[in-house]
């Protein structure tokens, strides 16, 4: 079974990250992904209301 991973802080994770990235691009990359895609279920969502009209 894996075994699990927590981390208490930020600066735990330095050693295992994927890719070999740091700590403050791994948090810019998930922020700009997350945002991405809200952006693009805001646009599909206002796209299919406007179609429903």
């Amino acid at each position: 079974m894996g075994s699990l991973i927590g981390f208490s802080t930020a600066a735990d994770t330095a050693d295992g990250l994927v890719f070999g990235w740091d700590i403050t691009t791994f948090q810019n990359g998930a922020l700009l992904y997350l945002g991405l895609s809200s952006l693009a279920f805001v646009v599909v969502w206002v796209l299919g209301y406007l179609r429903s009209r």
